[in-house]
């Protein structure tokens, strides 16, 4: 590395530094409250109003609208130390900072300020995009239609990660006049929109990931989107998220691990010392572990690099042929090493939060302690966008140098013959 890139190096890291200062006190009062609504199984509302007054949804937002003009690599890394605290938080927020991620896209050719003011002031977006049943593949049933001067929406969603936390939602429908897809900014506060804490799966249990029901609820003409414009790098981003929630569950297993053997007094006579935290092989089973989280972290930022470098390539397009070749090569990039990232990530911090067990006795799996909740939380967000296709995606590149998809959908299959 040159003096130059030491430098530069030398100066995110001092910005990180300052960025994160910001947020670590609110980090570890959430934290403090964490294993408790694991128990009660209580959505983090006040949690997260602490993030919307101290301004983390407007990290990426420009400096002069308000926001923290945060790149995208410290945005993740804040998500690792936020899911640290409480995984199911940053994921509430993937809907949310996806959104913005698309506003800041759009901004490289029509402005974009009343939606970064809306950010910088505190406003929070959901998102329902999945709809279950009886949807075929490649279908959406919600439907937005004009009903004399308004527009309304009509449909139902599941998996709406953070919209009970929202004043908005990210919707993922249909126009009933031109049949095109868009995604419609929608207000949570409105008589027809019900959202239901349903979410019932064993990990992440307080994410907010139920149904939304929408019966005629008004969204705004100029809040629909055409969804052929939705950033390209979009599969990349959430998949980010999802490796920032991760991660950060293994430091938080490491955490809590660690000091669960820092404090025990009974050994077994089997064992190699006096206590359980000089023992070498407690001490290599922690290790092990450590080293398996900081490499899912270092291949998680590096991921986050390439998405910084095709949201850039965005703002360097000039018409020409070779900036737009350059902007689908860094598209490319972004979509295969999230990827990647998610094959390496996935088997790492599993290993990890079920492996520090054995550092520990049966009393380890005490449900009073819960730390099966970090292997549960790690599982339950590597169970998103499948990693046996992404790691077909990246082997049909790496042989054939086919482009991978940038977007995909879950539905019903055709029926049996």
């Amino acid at each position: 590395m040159s003096a130059q890139q030491h430098l530069l190096a030398a100066r995110q890291e001092t910005e990180y530094q300052a960025l994160a200062s910001r947020f670590r006190p609110i980090f570890e009062r959430i934290a403090a409250g964490a294993l408790e609504r694991e128990r009660s199984r209580s959505l983090p509302h006040e949690p997260i109003q602490w993030l919307k007054q101290a301004g983390f949804g407007a990290v990426r937002v420009p400096v002069e609208y308000g926001g923290l003009g945060a790149s995208l690599p410290q945005l993740v890394q804040l998500l690792i130390e936020l899911a640290e605290a409480d995984s199911n938080i940053p994921q509430a927020l993937r809907g949310h900072f996806a959104f913005v991620e698309d506003r800041l896209n759009a901004h490289a050719s029509d402005t974009q300020e009343v939606w970064f003011e809306r950010f910088a002031h505190g406003d929070l977006v959901g998102c329902a995009w999945t709809e279950v049943g009886a949807v075929q593949i490649g279908d959406v049933i919600t439907r937005v239609s004009r009903q004399g001067d308004k527009w309304l929406v009509n449909g139902s969603k599941y998996y709406s990660t953070g919209s009970i936390f929202s004043d908005w939602i990210d919707l993922y429908a249909r126009r009933d006049d031109t049949g095109g897809d868009v995604i419609a900014a929608v207000r949570t506060q409105q008589p027809g929109i019900t959202l239901s804490d349903d979410w019932d799966g064993f990990g992440q249990r307080t994410t907010g990931s139920g149904t939304t029901v929408l019966v005629n609820a008004e969204v705004a003409e100029e809040n629909l989107i055409d969804f052929a414009t939705r950033f390209k790098y979009q599969t990349a981003f959430y998949q980010l998220v999802l490796l920032a929630v991760i991660t950060g569950s293994g430091h938080a297993a490491l955490r809590d691990f660690s000091e669960q053997v820092r404090s025990r007094t009974r050994i077994f006579s089997t064992g190699n010392a006096g206590h359980v935290r000089h023992d070498a092989q407690i001490q290599q089973v922690v290790g092990k572990a450590s080293g398996q989280v900081y490499a899912a972290e270092a291949a998680t930022l590096r991921a986050a690099e390439a998405a910084q470098g095709a949201y850039l390539q965005r703002y360097r397009r000039n018409g020409s042929a070779a900036q737009d070749e350059a902007e689908r090569q860094a598209n490319i990039a972004a979509e295969l090493q999230s990827a990647q990232a998610q094959v390496a990530v996935i088997e790492l911090v599993l290993s990890a939060t079920s492996n520090l067990f054995n550092a520990l006795g049966a009393s380890g799996t005490s449900i009073n302690q819960q730390l099966d909740r970090h292997w549960r939380n790690a599982r339950t967000a590597a169970s998103h966008n499948p990693v046996i296709y992404k790691e077909k995606i990246i082997g049909d590149w790496q042989i054939n140098q086919t482009e991978p998809p940038y977007v995909w959908q879950i539905g019903a299959g055709k029926p049996a013959a």
